[in-house]
């Protein structure tokens, strides 16, 4: 297991700062997720804890070890990419066999850690297949596979999912999930999806245009967001977010509230709207609900909910559970 420590690192390419200094304490054993849109420089983040970027200041310590002029093999970090980067000639077993030939490690020694490796994956029936005869998921546990090989203090994970369908993707995430309660190594995770991130992390650091916006556990985030940007971020669906009079009663420049956490009635309620847009996705049904005065609302309901457009609605926000925001958008 390693620990991690940023010291006002930055990066900079040309004139445009894509990390503008920044700390960060990893601990050993966390597994922490990168989240933020596309473009705030959370892979950025990643390759300079990696070594595949330079800094362009501060420093990165990996087990108390000044790392910040290391290169990437002498950090002692696993890294797996989108892609799965898997040589198509070789079969699983040389695949995962591959940086342990090239560190010279003894035929006894690769054989025992690729077998270790292949059971805590479920890839011993595949080892002599070629990585064509298999799935996506496979494919990635290959990829993981050839990390866990060289037991490094770390894992770092640069969306390993993206190219994945949508069950596998939930397969996957709780494959690594379990992975990480395995063999308790330090896992860094980056992802655009938040769900990703809630459901996976015991950290998470949410970034926007390369700043920390906050850090903390999931439901940290989920119950008391920093300021607006984490609060439309973190959540599914995204919180509500209100101005105008409808705030300024609240005392506040903006106000959120969770669509699981508005109140749905069809005879009376603080707000009445129209039905724009209804979902039903069996377990729950989201409701898009126009109120005049107050905006677009959503909410989340129960999945049997017999609503459809047109129909009129009440809602009422439950009165514990709104956020409120200043004119700089951070929370009161």
């Amino acid at each position: 297991m390693g620990s991690i420590s940023l010291k006002n690192v930055s990066k900079v390419f040309g004139e445009a700062a894509v990390i503008p200094s920044l700390d960060l304490e990893i601990e050993k054993g966390e597994f922490v997720v990168f989240v933020g849109p596309s473009g705030c420089g959370k892979s950025t983040l990643l390759r300079l804890i990696a070594g595949l970027e330079d800094v362009s200041g501060g420093r990165i310590d990996i087990n108390g070890v000044d790392a910040t002029s290391l290169p990437p093999a002498k950090r002692g970090l696993a890294m797996v990419f989108q892609s799965y980067a898997l040589y198509p000639h070789m079969s699983v077993r040389s695949n995962i066999a591959f940086p342990l030939k090239m560190a010279g490690v003894d035929r006894a020694e690769i054989d025992r850690k690729v077998a270790d490796a292949a059971r805590v994956l479920n890839l011993t029936d595949y080892l002599d297949r070629k990585p064509r005869q298999l799935s996506g998921g496979q494919r990635q546990r290959v990829a993981i596979g050839r990390a866990i090989v060289r037991q490094p203090s770390a894992f770092l994970f640069d969306e390993p999912l993206s190219n994945l369908d949508a069950a596998l993707r939930v397969n996957m995430r709780l494959e690594i999930s379990e992975l990480h309660q395995q063999l308790k190594t330090t896992m860094i995770y980056v992802t655009h999806d938040q769900v990703e991130a809630m459901t996976m992390a015991d950290k998470i650091v949410v970034l926007n245009k390369g700043r920390v916006e906050q850090v903390g556990s999931p439901l940290e985030l989920y119950r008391s967001p920093a300021n607006l940007f984490v609060a439309g971020f973190i959540g599914s669906p995204r919180m509500n977010l209100i101005g105008g009079e409808t705030a300024k009663t609240q005392g506040a420049a903006t106000i959120g509230i969770r669509p699981e956490h508005i109140g749905l009635s069809t005879t009376e309620g603080a707000w009445k709207g129209t039905v724009t847009v209804s979902e039903h996705l069996g377990s729950d049904t989201f409701l898009h609900v126009d109120v005049p005065g107050v905006g677009h609302v959503n909410v989340r309901t129960g999945g049997e909910m017999p609503l459809k457009h047109g129909d009129t609605v009440f809602l009422t926000p439950e009165a514990s559970r709104i956020h409120r925001f200043n004119d700089q958008g951070l929370a009161q």
